[in-house]
């Protein structure tokens, strides 16, 4: 495993926690339905949106972007490098033959 793979993952576990964490303190859309919805229209729950679920919302996005980026590049990663013992360990088939004959 490289340095790059190790860094990547721990981006990615660190992404992980923070975009479960973004989205559990979300609030959810069916707030104020109900029977007494008209006491929670006050001016700080109007403004509410513009700030704190606004910042869960961007935050959400952005996370969820870096996440997907991040699980690319180490899928690519992943594809374009074998590791060292695989390449050492291939059997080649004409050494195969020349010691069953050999036999």
């Amino acid at each position: 495993m490289s340095v790059v793979e190790i860094i990547l993952g721990s981006l990615l576990l660190i992404a992980c926690i923070v975009l479960i964490i973004v989205i559990i303190l979300q609030e959810g859309n069916q707030q104020g339905i109900g029977v007494v919805s008209g006491g929670a229209d006050t001016f700080f729950s109007k403004n509410k949106a513009r700030s704190y679920d606004a910042f869960l919302s961007r935050a959400t996005k952005w996370f969820a972007i870096g996440f997907v980026v991040i699980v690319l590049a180490l899928n690519i990663i992943a594809y374009y490098t074998t590791p060292a013992d695989t390449a050492a360990n291939t059997v080649d088939s004409t050494s195969i033959v020349a010691t069953a004959d050999e036999a």
